[in-house]
């Protein structure tokens, strides 16, 4: 897992985010004992002496001989029914002991919920009271939460707890740390004391020394907790982990990660360390044996106080190697952890010493850092935009909604268009696309060898390499997966996911979603793996604002194919980013009736289809099922009453594919199996977890805007008519000749400046080409977004910028033809043109403007148009540049304006029964807009108004020849049965 930042000097001073309390771990009392021995007893009673009565006095439930026929002829008398009673009160032994086991089994895995036993209601909450009660003496009400910084870790070391101290007297600076820990109230102030301990501490001499303790139960030692019980506040565990950082253990490996710890390694302690088990080391711990203290005193040569700077690893190793006992071998773990970032998750950006701050940043205006921030869900967010307007293109196209054709899509402004400025310069669609695929192709390589997917708790994406974090331990991955730091994470690296194909496989785990980052390392949470509700406390509004998050990238995320998105106390606007997915309910009591029939046709489907899980219904022979996830987001609190019911709903939701994210005010929530709390800094925080995150947000104003793009977007929005005024109109006259004149529709060529010289050519004409698409205005973060997808510094982008200015040169009167408009974004002066402005000025003139009431001004206009179409977009764009165009919606509005444009000339020329011109222009239209049904159906109606029908048999046979296995399209079909009835054998016999 990521590494945590430790604290720095400018931020000691600061506030510090208000944390949790975790659960204490609670300390055994006599009443404790007493439960724990009647359960012991009671347990004895049911499991071997019930047994043994019914053995003494009623014998074994089975029979000497198996003769039934003759059961069946004996006459029913009382011994006959005393044989039956014993035989149900020796079925409900085997079921009570079968309940006992499981629970026993969960219990001491502290992986997952106990299993089910079939019809055993009363009698397993019976097992599980007693076995809790039994193991109340050896695990902690924390021990319950399973934790994703302890998940999969395996201990050899089983030795009992020992906590050791090497101490002198204390000083002057430990009474006085005594004293503030005490009275300490302020958030800042204990800020500045973690930054202040360890090295005042040392050098008073007072120094501890902590063993940590192996697992007991289902409790694992964390640094929070150690520093919770010996310090007093579980936040100064970074105290704990800057002093033992690096620093060689005695089993060999080192201490990198401050939620990976090991039993048996030896933490060296603040020195106001108080409490708990401490005792005084090494002349007054008579209970530590001699080996022991060996280690902590070699141990205490390898820190500050023995070697310095970067001779403490050679240090430890020396001190190892002397001090280890036994002379055994010692093997370090595999130290293939996510390592920090340069910038962003998804490596677009350059190292952070590199990149403006906001404050630095002169052209950050306006843009929320909260989707700059968010690559995976600002590229779902793209992608479902561009795909919605692409639909609302092609529904206005067919004249399906309102009548309308050539719809233009609007242009955002205000909030809306900062949104989405934001989305194109944060998304990160190659990252998307990588996860998506090795995510694809670990599910195809593990379906080839018949093994099922293992479950799988988070994923980190750090400096491009992908960690998958196990439930528990799965195996050797396949190739090219590797092992990670231990046999619970599966890593990948990113050259080998780049090598990766589409495959024709489900996703595989669609409920990741992302939660965060921990020192530029990325968290995805699978929230439908997860055993049991995670609940989220904190502020109403920073609540709201990681269900919208959260909400929002699992509606639109690129690596799931369908899932369900239940919705409830929230979101009811968020419907329209994905209402195929995305679902809203009115309150609780809905929900539970819902997702209690879900659960059982869920449970129901698994059984019938005899699989463990919706993992085994994925892949493999029957992953034809795709069995897709069910989240629940529910932001209103719960009643205790409902929240139970939620749990016990909850118990089975991870083998079924389904999810509950709830929210809570309070922090506390019944049967929440992880719980998390998102501060008013926007930290996301679970200690128990051992996760502090950076919160990946959607804050209301931004959720509003990102909502009105998607519906703005929406064909049934915004008034009816035949079309929408383009953005930018150009003279079309030849007063309107301009300056400088781009030729974008086919090969790019500029009229009217020079060539630049040099490498940087190639970016010029790239920005160039950028600006000529959007009229309205470029931000220059888009820009050098676009221009420089891995990042680029503001000198750079600047030094671009002001080249491009001197290449456009300035107008007549001395204005430079590269403006910056008043909100600070990059647009053009009207000198400057291209092809596709003057095409969509010409339609728009023909079709609404001087053609309207001239027949001759609307043939010439659309003749002229139709001239300037020379081929697809940027046809001879060099490759590995302008992938900016896969946000556009251009590839579809030029081939849309063709046709429309084509279909315009061909009924101007019918209209003179010209069926030959008409011909020639649906021909030259179909070159740029092959697929356009429209024009097939003009061409189909042209050609049969020439009376001719080989010609029209031929084409018929074209058209059949190019929809191949798909067929013909319904509407071409019936024409052509109306046209020419005999098609269908004319057509076979020619073919």
């Amino acid at each position: 897992m990521p590494r945590r930042r430790s604290p720095s000097p400018s931020s000691s001073t600061a506030p510090r985010n208000r944390t949790p309390q975790p659960v204490r771990v609670r300390q055994r009392t006599f009443g404790d004992f007493v439960k724990a021995f009647l359960a012991f007893v009671a347990l004895a009673v049911l499991l071997v002496g019930v047994p043994a009565a019914l053995a003494m006095t009623a014998g074994w439930p089975f029979p000497e001989t198996f003769e039934p026929m003759e059961w069946l002829r004996q006459d029913i008398s009382v011994s006959t029914f005393l044989g039956i009673l014993t035989f149900v009160v020796w079925l409900a032994w085997a079921q009570f002991t079968a309940c006992v086991l499981v629970e026993m089994k969960a219990a001491l895995s502290g992986v997952g919920v106990p299993g089910r036993v079939p019809g055993a209601g009363p009698s397993q909450l019976l097992a599980r009271q007693l076995v809790a009660a039994l193991l109340l003496v050896g695990a902690t009400a924390a021990s319950f939460t399973p934790s994703l910084a302890q998940l999969g870790q395996t201990y050899d070391d089983n030795q009992r707890p020992t906590v050791a101290a090497a101490q002198q007297t204390p000083g002057l600076f430990a009474q006085q740390q005594e004293q503030a820990a005490g009275a300490a109230a302020a958030v800042a102030e204990q800020a500045s004391h973690t930054e202040a301990t360890p090295a005042a501490a040392k050098k008073q001499g007072d120094t501890k020394f902590y063993r940590i303790q192996p697992p007991e139960g289902r409790h694992h030692d964390s640094l929070w907790e150690i520093a919770e019980r010996h310090l007093g506040d579980g936040r100064r565990y970074k105290e704990i982990f800057e002093l033992n950082k690096d620093r060689v253990q005695p089993d060999g490996s080192r201490l990198s990660e401050a939620s990976l710890i090991r039993p048996g390694w030896i933490m060296e302690m603040p020195g106001d360390a108080r409490g708990g088990d401490l005792v005084e080391m090494p002349d007054d711990a008579p209970e530590v044996s001699p080996e022991v203290r060996q280690q902590i005193s070699d141990y205490a040569r390898t820190g500050d106080g023995a070697s310095g700077g970067g001779d403490q690893a050679q240090g430890g190793d020396q001190a190892q190697d002397s001090g280890s006992g036994g002379g055994a071998a010692h093997v370090d773990l595999p130290r293939q952890r996510p390592a920090p970032e340069t910038g962003h998750a998804d490596l677009r950006r350059p190292a952070p010493d590199q990149v403006a701050t906001p404050a630095q940043d002169s052209s950050s205006f306006g843009l929320p850092e909260a989707l700059l921030t968010a690559p995976l869900l600002a590229a779902g967010l793209l992608g479902a935009l561009g795909h919605r307007r692409r639909q609302a293109l092609w529904q206005s196209a067919f004249a399906g909604i309102g009548g309308r054709r050539g719809m233009e899509p609007p242009t955002p402004t205000g909030d809306a268009l900062d949104v989405q400025d934001a989305l194109l310069v944060g998304a990160d669609p190659e990252g998307v696309r990588l996860l998506d695929r090795s995510l694809r192709g670990l599910a195809a390589s593990l379906a080839a060898e018949s093994r099922p997917l293992p479950t799988v708790y988070a994923a980190w994406m750090s400096n491009g390499d992908l960690h998958l974090q196990l439930a528990q331990p799965s195996g050797k991955p396949p190739s090219p997966w590797q092992l990670g730091q231990d046999q619970t994470f599966w890593m990948l690296a990113r050259a080998d996911a780049e090598a990766y194909e589409d495959v024709d496989t489900a996703a595989p785990y669609p409920g990741l979603v992302s939660l965060g980052t921990m020192d530029d390392s990325r968290l995805l949470l699978n929230l439908e793996s997860v055993p049991g509700i995670v609940s989220l406390s904190g502020r109403e509004e920073d609540r709201a604002a990681v269900f919208a998050s959260v909400a929002a990238e699992l509606a639109t995320n690129g690596w799931s194919d369908r899932m369900t998105i239940t919705l409830v106390g929230f979101g009811e606007d968020l419907t329209a980013l994905a209402p195929s997915r995305l679902r809203h309910l009115d309150g609780i009591e809905a929900l539970i009736e819902t997702m209690e029939a879900e659960t059982r046709q869920r449970r129901g489907a698994l059984g019938a289809a005899g699989h463990d899980s919706v993992l085994t219904g994925r892949t493999g022979p029957a992953r034809h099922t795709r069995w897709a996830p069910h989240l629940v987001l529910l932001a209103a609190e719960p009643s205790s009453e409902d929240a139970m019911t939620l749990a016990e709903l909850a118990a089975d939701a991870g083998r079924l594919g389904i999810g509950y994210l709830v929210g809570t005010g309070s922090g506390d929530l019944p049967g929440a199996a992880w719980e998390m709390e998102i501060t008013a800094e926007g930290r996301l925080l679970a200690p128990l977890l051992g996760l502090e995150l950076d919160a990946q947000l959607l804050p209301a104003a931004q959720r509003r805007a990102v909502v009105e793009l998607f519906t703005d977007a929406d064909p049934e929005h915004g008034p009816d008519g035949p079309g929408t005024t383009p953005p930018f109109l150009v003279d079309i006259s030849e007063q309107g000749r301009p300056a400088v004149y781009a030729r974008l529709v086919g090969s790019y060529e500029i009229i009217g400046l020079e060539t630049p010289d040099g490498e940087r050519s190639a970016l010029l004409h790239e920005a160039l080409a950028l600006l000529l698409l959007h009229r309205e205005g470029v931000h220059p973060r888009v820009l050098s977004s676009a221009l420089w997808p891995r990042g680029v510094t503001d000198d750079v982008r600047e030094a671009l910028l002001d080249r491009l200015r001197d290449w456009l040169g300035t107008d007549p009167d001395g204005t430079p033809r590269l403006r910056t408009d008043d909100a600070g974004r990059l647009t053009l002066a009207k000198s400057v043109v291209s092809d596709l402005d003057v095409l969509r000025s010409l339609y728009h003139e023909a079709t609404q403007g001087k053609g309207v009431d001239s027949r001759a001004v609307r043939g010439r206009l659309l003749t002229d148009a139709l001239v300037l179409v020379r081929g697809p977009l940027l046809a001879d764009r060099p490759e590995g540049r302008y992938r900016w165009l896969t946000h556009e919606i251009v590839d579809a509005q030029l081939p849309l304006l063709v046709a429309d444009t084509g279909l315009a000339l061909a009924e101007f020329h019918m209209e003179k029964n010209r069926a030959e011109k008409a011909i020639e222009a649906l021909n030259a239209a179909l070159r740029t807009a092959p697929a356009d049904e429209r024009l097939w159906n003009e061409l189909l109606r042209a050609t049969h108004a020439l009376d001719d029908p080989e010609r029209l048999t031929a084409l018929a046979s074209d058209l059949v020849t190019r929809s191949g296995a798909r067929g013909l399209p319904p509407r071409t079909e019936a024409l052509l049965d109306e046209l020419l009835p005999t098609w269908r054998d004319a057509v076979a016999a020619a073919g």
